[in-house]
């Protein structure tokens, strides 16, 4: 019967649903058999006290007063918490909050401040170039054109190639074989590009494009293996997901993100602290009809800008290989319930059907953002000889840069603030894109249409709307098309739909740096602000609002898709809140059942349970070492027991082996320890007649969130 049990349920535990309905343990759910520590423990599992009342309302189906009391006494609570655990991590140890941070943030983010610091720096060494080669960088006497020109072009083919191919090869082999595959090609690009030469200064030229579209390639994959191994890791491992993976996912793959704002930042003090080691104060040195600056200096700060993050590279790949080996565990337990292996086309032709619209919302919203965000990069010289005159720009780079720092400071100030308000139930993705997308519209639209005015006269308002659109840009769709993209799809091909999305992005920024090349400053103000409209118009119809929606939900109903039968799932992930106006208008929100989900939620944890114990079973009769990965407390397991269908099974008698050995087994509800952190209990005493020794042994499973790794501890 355990064998005809385990070939009726189909899908897989956690959260599966039965593939054909028949399941005897799922015919009939007998709630009132539950007792009120039985009814305690389910309560705590399934409705959690961050995203449901006492009343077991989910927060998105409260009246709006009601939800604002309640998503305030959360996050007031959380934030408490959070302070409390700062303190006493600052008690113990003044820099273990730098420890944590460098831990979650900054190398979870190492790939995209090398990215970072690597793109920008290509586009601060041009201008130097063309002061050192004027008759290659500036009347193209000596250099092809066209190549000069291509630069631009190559390095970001080189990035669509990446995201579209590591993309696919990370939901193909793996997310940790994509993110060791990239550290190598970057690493080897950096080489090339420091190394690159030629016999003639065109032959130099042709070496650097070529050299950046492989570096590109590398940088186009850490995309889609960055935004997906953050999320994922992001999630527990165990059936129940976590309080950290509901109230901070997004600040956790942010919070990576951002780094690409510390590379350019980093890129540019590296360039400035290089110019003047090797050309003193740093100006200009020939007069008229000689080079601006010496090109034995120019050579040393292009070489060493490229040198210096190829080390921190190397320790990327070192990092990538023996300490990531997990990497790739959600997508492999993904893969191993639907029974695929390699590429897992199926679910590549349902996303496409059944999301759709979502994919037109992430390549549609991020191809409008990078017009914005590198037609700011690139108009940035132009906006700089506005202020302080187009003479003294053109000769002395260094101003450029300097008034480039004012320019990431502010990046950096809307990076953090997304990362602060992202998971934010009454702002998070959708609103901060929208907002972001409305803002940048607006600040582009005033000047366009009285350029001379503002970049003559009113050159302090000019300054704050440029500001202003930069820190909209990074506090909106910059950051939050990188985590969409991770977020609203499936796992089998999470990778696949961020590196399409990202392409999408890329071919924005190609779109600004092909027309920027042929119009002039004040036609630029024109044609930007429409793509931010765009952007508004397409986030606002065609993507979901995944703010506060548990990622095992939506891993839930993908389940019920893969398996034909999407009508019979009643769950959050449907709930209207967490749906789009485009997905809305077919009515898919009319399934939702919060009392139906509920039953349908205890009873897919009979199947898990029931599955626990035909492989404890089997593993028995094997002789196999029982590996008790399974986190049932006692209540559960005496209520699964009680109330399911034996027919002298003999899962049922290893059921209550695994019940006997669990003989004192209490469950605790939410309280703190002594670092601070809200857990959940499971004591377990068990007796054991081979080892008196270990008799009476307690041991505590405790379930934690917060500044450090949610993890599941034994404690004895």
């Amino acid at each position: 019967m355990a064998d005809q049990s385990m070939r009726d349920y189909g899908l897989a535990a956690p959260h599966g649903p039965n593939a054909t309905g028949q399941h005897v343990a799922t015919a009939q759910p007998n709630f009132a058999d539950m007792n009120p520590n039985e009814s305690d423990v389910f309560r705590q599992l399934l409705l959690p006290d961050d995203s449901y009342d006492a009343d077991g309302t989910y927060w998105a189906d409260m009246k709006l007063a009601r939800r604002f009391q309640f998503v305030s006494k959360v996050d007031n609570a959380e934030a408490a918490r959070e302070l409390k655990v700062i303190g006493s991590m600052i008690k113990a140890d003044p820099l273990s909050p730098v420890g944590w941070y460098m831990r979650n943030a900054v190398i979870p983010g190492m790939g995209l401040l090398l990215e970072g610091y690597v793109l920008f720096s290509v586009g601060n060494v041009k201008p130097l170039l063309a002061l050192a080669f004027p008759n290659c960088w500036g009347s193209f006497k000596v250099c092809d054109k066209t190549w000069t020109q291509s630069l631009d072009y190559l390095e970001i083919l080189g990035i669509i190639v990446g995201q579209i191919l590591v993309g696919i090869i990370g939901d193909w082999l793996g997310r940790r074989w994509g993110l060791i595959q990239d550290a190598v090609i970057m690493f080897v690009g950096l080489l090339m590009l420091t190394a690159s030469w030629g016999v003639t200064l065109n032959g130099w030229v042709i070496c650097y494009a070529w050299s950046l579209f492989f570096y590109g390639i590398g940088v186009g994959g850490e995309y889609p293996m960055t935004a997906t191994s953050g999320m994922e890791n992001a999630v527990g491992a165990g059936k129940i997901s976590t309080r950290e993976d509901r109230l901070h996912r997004g600040r956790k793959v942010v919070s990576a993100f951002l780094m690409q704002g510390w590379g350019q930042l980093l890129n540019q003090v590296v360039l400035i602290l290089a110019l003047l080691a090797f050309n003193g104060k740093g100006g200009p040195t020939y007069n008229s009809g000689h080079p601006l600056y010496r090109r034995f200096t120019v050579q040393w700060v292009y070489r060493v800008s490229f040198a210096i993050p190829a080390i921190g590279t190397l320790w990327l790949v070192y990092y990538r290989i023996y300490k990531m080996r997990s990497a790739s565990k959600q997508l492999q337990l993904a893969k191993k319930k639907q029974h695929v292996t390699g590429y897992d086309v199926a679910s590549l032709k349902l996303t496409v059907k059944h999301f759709g619209g979502r994919l037109l919302a992430t390549a549609g919203g991020w191809y409008a953002n990078d017009v914005f965000f590198y037609g700011n990069k690139l108009f940035s010289g132009s906006f700089i000889q506005a202020i302080v005159g187009g003479q003294a720009a053109k000769n002395d780079i260094m101003i450029t840069w300097l008034y480039n720092l004012i320019n990431i400071g502010c990046e950096l100030a809307g990076y953090y603030l997304a990362s602060f308000l992202v998971d934010n139930k009454f702002y998070g993705r959708k609103w901060m894109q929208f907002w972001g997308f409305i803002a940048d519209f607006i600040l582009f639209t005033i000047p366009a249409f009285s350029y001379t005015y503002y970049s003559t006269e009113a050159i302090s308002t000019f300054q704050a709307m440029y500001y202003l659109s930069t820190f909209f840009n990074q506090f909106g769709p910059n950051c939050t098309t990188f985590l969409v993209a991770a977020e609203v799809f499936p796992t089998p091909v999470r990778a696949s739909a961020h590196g399409f999305s990202a392409a999408w992005g890329k071919l924005g920024a190609l779109t600004a740096a092909v027309a920027f090349n042929y119009i002039d400053p004040q036609t630029r103000f024109y044609m930007v602000p429409w793509f931010g409209l765009a952007g508004a118009v397409l986030t606002l119809i065609f993507l979901p609002d995944t703010t506060g929606l548990d990622l095992k939900e939506q891993e839930r109903r993908w389940a019920y898709i893969r398996a034909g039968r999407e009508n019979e799932y009643h769950g959050v992930a449907i709930h209207p809140r967490h749906l789009s106006w485009w997905e809305m208008l077919f009515g898919i929100h009319k399934n939702y059942n919060a009392e139906l989900d509920y039953q349908q939620r205890v009873e897919e944890m009979r199947a898990d349970w029931e599955s626990a114990m035909a492989r404890r079973a089997e593993e028995k009769d094997d002789n196999k070492e029982n590996e008790l990965d399974d986190d049932w407390s006692a209540e559960v397991s005496t209520f699964f027991e009680r109330t399911r269908t034996h027919n002298g099974n003999g899962a049922a008698n290893d059921a209550n082996a695994y019940n006997d050995e669990k003989v004192a087994d209490s469950y605790s509800p939410a309280s703190s320890d002594t670092n601070g952190h809200n857990t959940n209990q499971y004591t377990s005493t068990s007796t054991s007649a081979q080892h008196p020794a270990t008799s009476n042994t307690q041991t505590t499973y405790t379930y934690s969130s917060g500044p450090q790794d949610s993890s599941v501890a034994p404690r004895e």
